[in-house]
């Protein structure tokens, strides 16, 4: 797609680090000419709108209905319309930048913005990630804790930004949609194919730690309702019986510092250290061990529960479980992760608000699980680690080219709109769209673990 779009003939410094340099013939604005900040009262009928760090601005439900903390008392809303140009004061050094495809209200905390004549509100919502993409916004922050932000239409006022006619604008815009929208139904064709390879993943191992790996075994009735049948020879005990919760505090906090993600596991932070904020320190966090089970609190409905592979400190949110009988962790980290018992979890978990849950360790101690002999919960284990090898290995290799095609849509959308490749003929080839079919947001599925991003 990129091959064969030429560059501008001729180039300037446009003397911002962030920019480099621009085609000779656009000129520059600071934002507050280019854009006013609007404040609008809110109507009785009007949704709840979020900002999404990856550019979307949408009413909530057109996305997903769980996984926000939901405002008891809806002080300073504002009134956001269609084609409104919105920042995330607080989040937009992570890309929460956009164009609001919904009439809707949403938190003070986002800055408005209706553009003037020149502005294209598509173009500059472009712009302004490219800002957050290259760590300008970042290095702006007067935050007090590194990754965290306040980038307010004040300093987005302050800022010097590119402004190629308007014509230009919309070729450009109109060009990013058609070669997003291509490369986002690639994304999403890639990602149904995950889905299914995680469905298959999914019923081998339910098969095996429900029913063990004998099909002509005598089952009986676990008396447990999200299990159902199970091995007769199997016993079912409460979890209290499985595990302790050990709570070691680190003094200095110098053990390496692992993270909770629910695709990877308890893993370094390093692997996933830019979905987090980074402490300042890690002292007083509690130690885990190697063969420790470790849940996260806060997201124990959702299956959040990992095997320690790696000594370490981690979040003092964080339960860190060890075993008091002869059993291999690893089965039960299945049975906890698995969908079936998630609903168990939510039954369990306490709390007023969802984002707010808690799974408490009395209330996961009652939880009742079914326990095969020792010499059985290896050879389930051992038999799942060879029978999904090649999904873990396929999915994989997906996933790789899915990274591939946003690091590639990353590149192209930043080198389009700061000039480095001229898209104006191409543009002027594509097929015309309707305005709403140009601007329409293509759905990809989001999975569990994105919640955790939503702005």
């Amino acid at each position: 797609m990129m091959e064969g779009l030429p560059p501008y003939p001729a180039y300037k410094d446009s003397g911002l680090p962030w920019l480099g340099r621009v085609p000779a013939h656009w000129g520059g604005k600071r934002g507050k000419a280019l854009f006013n900040k609007v404040t609008r009262p809110v109507h009785a009928e009007d949704g709840v709108i979020t900002c999404f760090r990856d550019g979307v601005v949408t009413l909530r439900k057109n996305r997903r209905l769980r996984g926000f903390t939901e405002a008891i008392f809806e002080l300073g809303y504002q009134g956001i319309r269609k084609g409104d140009l919105v920042i995330h004061a607080m989040d937009a050094f992570a890309g929460a930048i956009g164009v609001s495809d919904s009439d809707g209200k949403g938190t003070p905390v986002y800055a408005v913005c209706q553009p003037q004549s020149e502005a294209n509100s598509y173009y500059y919502a472009h712009i302004v990630r490219e800002m957050a993409r290259t760590q300008w916004i970042q290095a702006l922050s007067r935050g007090i804790r590194e990754r965290s932000t306040d980038f307010r239409y004040e300093t987005f006022g302050r800022q010097e930004l590119p402004v190629p006619p308007s014509e230009e604008q919309a070729a450009i815009v109109r060009f990013l949609d058609h070669a997003t929208r291509r490369i986002d139904n690639a994304i999403r064709a890639k990602r149904k194919i995950i889905a299914l390879l995680n469905e298959q993943k999914q019923a081998i191992i339910h098969r095996a730690v429900t029913r063990g790996l004998d099909p002509d075994v005598p089952l009986k009735d676990s008396g447990i309702p999200w299990l159902g049948q199970i091995p007769a020879h199997w016993e079912v005990l409460r979890c209290r019986y499985l595990f302790r919760e050990v709570d070691s505090r680190s003094p200095s906090g110098e053990e390496p510092h692992l993270s909770m993600s629910q695709k990877l596991g308890l893993v370094p932070s390093s692997m996933i250290e830019h979905r987090t904020l980074i402490s300042a320190s890690y002292a007083g966090g509690k130690l885990c061990e190697i063969d420790d089970l470790v849940l996260n609190r806060l997201k124990a409905h959702l299956g959040v529960f990992a095997l320690a592979r790696h000594h370490g400190v981690i979040s003092p949110d964080y339960t860190v479980l060890r075993k008091i009988r002869p059993i291999v962790v690893e089965y039960f980290e299945h049975i906890l992760r698995s969908p079936t018992c998630r609903g168990e979890l939510r039954t369990r978990a306490k709390g007023l608000v969802e984002g707010f849950w808690r799974l408490y360790t009395d209330d996961f101690y009652d939880i009742r699980l079914p326990v095969p002999p020792l010499s059985e919960q290896g050879a389930i284990v051992q038999t799942l680690h060879d029978e999904t090898r090649e999904l873990i290995a396929t999915t994989g290799r997906i996933e790789r080219e899915i990274s591939l095609l946003r690091e590639y849509r990353t590149r192209l959308v930043a080198d389009v709109v700061t000039g480095k490749l001229d898209v104006r003929a191409a543009a002027a080839r594509l097929p015309k769209l309707e305005a709403d079919e140009a601007h329409e947001t293509i759905e990809i599925e989001v999975d569990e673990e994105a919640l955790e991003e939503a702005a």
